[in-house]
């Protein structure tokens, strides 16, 4: 072979392999065969009649209701409500200090935020149901349960809020502000109703995801020391468990959490999409 037939010979060899679009097909064809013989293994390996009488007994989930919704779902949202409110109010409130010119409120507030997102959700909850009685003996908090529950989530959500609500305030383009001093408005008065209406649509979508977190976090109010009638779903659903020795409460109370936050991953999806657009 001469010298001359190397090129041709070297074409003639890449034209036999696969292309780049070959390639790409054969590697979704190949996940797509793991992926059922991972499917089709675990529908050989479980147990499926013991997994059905542990978890899908028909009879205990027909006596959970309607109290799983009228009583554990309630209160499951009561919780998140308050406590999400709550995260509202500190965590804007948060974010100005973190925003201001005053260098102790930036200190204040920069410090906030490092403890409270640092610290697990878990002990905020035995801070504020064991730690605040001990430090502050003979008071009460307004409200109870449902007072300690708002405070403690809205200490855990305030502080990921703040720095949501900085960014989106920082994300609003300085000409609004300028536009608003130029019109007469003083700093607090522009920020009021210009900047932070805009900084909200912004921050729409990390604010329902916010509310998604804390409505899962929600399970820890537990470690407040609830009664019959303050149980939220995880609650309710583990103590039927333990008196009806099946785990089908806790399928039931899942199933509950998933009425939830389904519909608001979708709503979160929408906004982010449209906000996409907005953006093109």
């Amino acid at each position: 072979m001469s010298d001359a037939d190397v090129p041709l010979r070297s074409k003639q060899l890449k034209k036999k392999g696969l292309t780049r679009r070959q390639k790409r097909s054969l590697s979704r064809g190949i996940q797509y065969v793991v992926f059922v013989a991972a499917v089709v293994a675990f529908a050989v390996a479980a147990d499926w009649d013991r997994l059905k009488n542990q978890f899908a007994q028909w009879e205990i989930a027909r006596e959970m209701f309607p109290d799983v919704i009228t009583l554990a779902l309630k209160n499951t949202v009561l919780y998140t409500v308050s406590g999400f409110v709550f995260a509202l109010v500190l965590g804007l409130v948060v974010a100005l200090m973190r925003l201001s010119s005053v260098a102790p409120y930036r200190w204040v507030a920069g410090v906030y935020i490092e403890i409270f997102r640092g610290l697990p959700a878990l002990l905020i909850f035995i801070f504020i149901g064991v730690a605040v009685p001990l430090a502050f003996p003979g008071t009460e908090i307004v409200g109870g349960t449902y007072g300690k529950a708002a405070i403690a989530l809205g200490l855990v959500g305030a502080a990921y809020l703040a720095e949501t609500f900085r960014a989106g305030i920082q994300a609003v383009p300085k000409g609004q502000m300028e536009a608003a001093r130029s019109l007469g408005f003083s700093p607090a008065r522009a920020m009021i109703s210009i900047i932070i209406p805009q900084a909200f649509r912004i921050i729409l979508p990390p604010l329902t995801n916010e509310f998604v977190i804390l409505f899962k976090d929600s399970s820890l109010v537990l470690l407040l020391g609830v009664t019959l009638e303050e149980r939220e779903l995880a609650k309710f659903g583990r103590d039927l468990a333990s008196t009806t020795a099946n785990s089908t409460p806790i399928l039931v109370a899942g199933l509950c959490y998933l009425l939830v936050t389904i519909p608001l991953g979708f709503v979160v999806r929408r906004m982010e999409a449209k906000a996409q657009e907005a953006v093109k």
